[in-house]
């Protein structure tokens, strides 16, 4: 299951590409968040319900939803849509391996107990490093703003996973659907008003948008959901080493990408960086 987590993850980059054939990029994350949101609202539904105001800690939970819809959900969706239209698949995909290296930084800023030991400090450096060599490569390969939008979204993952962190106990699924609502909310009229209503798209168009609904934001969500509760966080975090890989094999293979050098050594770079990041333990937990 956690191989499939890390090839629906690592193919929504392609997703966005064949969706961007026919959409603009607001479109683009607006309709995958709406289709996920009814999917997982229904899902919710029959589990119980969406989290309730009423309930203890009821506020407190809605405030990490609206953190969930803007930094899980709808701005790093966005800014992946738009940077696409730049950059290559491969490259997004690389730059999602950043992800838990920018968590460090925040774990230690915000959640108790999570301090930066000089193991973290050497790993976050090496990451870092390859963070540099990806934003540095020549311009040819995507417009310098579009990576440093595709980092940002990176950014906005790892807001995200601490502000669900730090969220009071509840429900994973009523917890994202609720958080996909709330994103649906505020983006399906920003692409209405920024892009307005879409043209008949090509096919390839529509396929990319439902397979990025569907799969990517709905199904991947009850895919983690089971992963966590059979084997744990720490297992789960182990997707990111995934997720690059199969968006380079998959852009390499559909879309014909070229894949510079510097690319590879940025991944190894980073990926490195997340090896030594983790202490040993964490490394062989099952």
């Amino acid at each position: 299951m956690l191989g499939l987590l890390g090839l629906i993850w690592g193919a929504s980059f392609l997703g966005v590409e064949l969706a961007l054939t026919g959409f603009g990029p607001i479109t683009t994350a607006a309709g995958r968040i709406g289709l996920a949101a009814i999917i997982l609202v229904g899902l919710a539904l029959r589990a119980g319900g969406l989290p309730r105001w009423s309930a203890p800690n009821g506020p407190r939970i809605w405030a990490h939803i609206l953190g969930m819809a803007l930094f899980t959900n709808a701005i790093p969706f966005a800014l992946l849509s738009w940077a696409q239209e730049s950059v290559t698949s491969s490259f997004a995909g690389i730059t999602m391996a950043i992800v838990p290296l920018m968590v460090l930084p925040l774990a230690h800023l915000m959640v108790p107990g999570e301090r930066m030991s000089l193991r973290k400090v050497a790993g976050f450096a090496i990451g870092f490093a390859g963070v540099v060599v990806l934003i540095g490569l020549p311009q040819g390969q995507g417009a310098g703003l579009a990576r440093l939008a595709c980092v940002g979204a990176s950014a906005c993952y790892a807001i995200g996973s601490i502000n669900t962190r730090l969220c009071p106990p509840v429900g994973l699924i009523a917890y994202s659907a609720a958080g996909l609502t709330v994103a649906a909310i505020l983006i399906v009229p920003a692409a209405l008003l920024i892009e307005g209503v879409p043209a008949l798209p090509p096919v390839k168009a529509v396929a990319g948008l439902l397979y990025l609904g569907l799969l990517p934001t709905a199904l991947a969500t009850v895919i983690l959901v089971s992963v966590t509760r059979s084997a744990g966080p720490s297992f789960l975090s182990l997707v990111n080493y995934q997720v690059p890989v199969w968006a380079v094999i998959l852009g390499t293979v559909f879309l014909g990408e070229s894949l510079p050098s510097a690319f590879l050594f940025a991944l190894i770079l980073i990926i490195a960086g997340l090896v030594v990041s983790r202490s040993p333990a964490q490394r062989l937990r099952p």
